[in-house]
This record gives structure tokens, sequence and C-alpha cells, in this order.
């Protein structure tokens, strides 16, 4: 199989090239400098030029408090890109994995969100990501899927496990919002299903897919279990209300997903978020350690 990742600059686009690598598979990654699926002519060269089986679109506006003041250009890229990629996957006989959030769902539920719940996102990142998985099932539905993820963190990118890294060693204590509750995951992870998925999309794996890590917690559980590997003190962590950060961007209260789909389709089942937090600290802590001045 040929694939072509987009975004593949980013956290989960570098972890998804890498895993495809591994396994031997011929992958071509592409940065925004390389491709912007938000131009019809860029994204068409790009499939006639590498005639991928299987795109995998980690391209996004990620910059959720940005996205409330931003929402038009965040829609270009979050909702008209992935539509437009669908629509060159279509036409260039390609399967299409498009990643998306948790963010689609309104937080407020008491169990875990499935694949089938109705969406309702109450943030501009949420609504334009929302646009997106409905433009690729629009235009690709019988040769795509949906991959949500949650809480991502990886080793080369920005994300709250490498902040808490960082803090524990300049900080004498954090105080960390333990009102909202979802799914720490690690890119490697999600990279490794996504893997999976490929020679199946377009065939028995269509429609969603949640790609989180299994379990639950707050953000305060979180930099907990960060500073209890580092072999630091976990009470040097504080809780605190959601109320102590304010966010032009409302958090969601609960986004826990559910991994049903999953299990229908016989993928390997997702580890849960502390195993895989184990595992990923020490290559994200020396990839940090690297670039620290």
């Amino acid at each position: 199989m040929k694939w072509l990742v987009t975004g593949a600059g980013g956290m989960l686009g570098h972890d998804t090239v890498a895993e495809l690598r591994a396994r031997g598979e011929r992958v071509t990654g592409l940065d925004h400098a390389a491709l912007d699926i938000t131009s019809p002519s860029s994204v068409d060269r790009a499939l006639a030029a590498h005639h991928p089986d299987v795109v995998v679109n980690c391209a996004a506006y990620t910059a959720v408090d940005d996205a409330e003041k931003n929402e038009e250009r965040a829609l270009r890229v979050n909702g008209d890109g992935p539509r437009l990629l669908a629509r060159a996957c279509a036409a260039h006989e390609a399967r299409l994995i498009h990643v998306s959030t948790d963010y689609v769902f309104a937080g407020d539920a008491r169990t875990p969100y499935s694949e089938d719940d109705p969406p309702g996102p109450r943030t501009a990142y949420g609504r334009t990501k929302l646009a997106g998985e409905r433009g690729v099932l629009a235009e690709l539905p019988a040769a795509s899927t949906i991959v949500r993820i949650a809480w991502l963190y990886g080793a080369h990118g920005r994300s709250f496990v490498r902040t808490m890294i960082e803090l524990e060693a300049s900080r004498a204590t954090v105080d960390v919002v333990d009102d909202q509750h979802g799914q720490p995951t690690w890119t490697a992870d999600v990279a490794t299903t996504i893997a999976d998925l490929g020679p199946r999309v377009g065939a028995d794996a269509t429609g969603v897919l949640h790609a989180t890590n299994s379990g639950e917690a707050t953000w305060y559980d979180l930099a907990r279990e960060v500073f209890r590997l580092l072999g630091a003190d976990p009470g040097r962590v504080h809780p605190v209300t959601s109320e102590a950060f304010p966010r032009p961007a409302p958090r969601p209260a609960y986004t826990v997903l559910a991994h049903r789909r999953r299990q229908e389709l016989g993928l390997a089942r997702a580890r849960d978020w502390r195993t895989a937090l184990h595992e990923a600290l020490p290559r994200i802590r020396k990839e940090t350690l690297r670039e620290t001045p």
C-alpha cells in the first residue's frame, strides 16, 4: 500500500509516518508548506503525484482559543480542507482516514460518548471539526473513516504532558484543573490504530471510530501521574477549578469516549492511559531536555 500523510510536521503526523515506515509501508509525509489542504489545486497535485491508496489527514487548525475569534479561518482548515481531500480521494480512487476530536461533543454527559451519540459542539474549534467530519462523510461515505482523538500528547510537539515536565523542574508547586474529565492519549498509540485501520477502510471500517486511550482522568490526575513517573512528589500538584484558568473557548467538562466500534472491528483493545504514559514519558522527557536551552 502507498500512504500519504498530511500535516506530517505535527505531533500525530510525525508519529504516523514513523509507524508506517516501521512497518515497511511506502509512505509520503507532507507538512503544510508542501501541501495546503485548503487549496484544491495543491490537493489535486499531491494526489496525482503520489498516487496513494490511503490518505491520512492529520492537518488541522488546533488553536482552540484563537478559533473563537478566527472561526472562518479555522473553518477553512478544519471544515473545507477535509471536504476537498475527500473529494480528491474520490477522484483519484484513494481511501481517507480523517482525524477529528472529542470537542464535537457538548461535554455534558455522565457516561462515555459512543460513536453514534449526537454531537453538539460548544466551541468554534468543535464546530469547525464537526464540519470536517460531515464533509468527509458526504464526499466519500464508502471509503473513509473518521478517527476521533482527545487530550493528545507526544514527543514531537507541545502538549500538557511536556508542560508538566517543564514545570516540575522549575516550580515548587503547580495548580491544575480537576473538574474536566477526558482521556490522555499518546500519539504513538493513535498512529498504531491508524496503521491497523488503513487496509480496512472502504471494506468494514467506515464511519466513525474513537481512538483514544482507555480509562479517564482529570488534568489534575494526569499531572500527578507525570510527577510520580518523574520521581517527584505528586503532592506538589494542587487541584483547582476551571474558573482559575478562564479561557476564550470553554473546555468541555466530560468528553470520555467509548470504544464500541473498535471492539466491533476486532482491533486491539485500547490500553489504559496510565500504561501508555508510563511508556511514553521517558521519550517525551528526553526530547524535552534535548530542546531545552
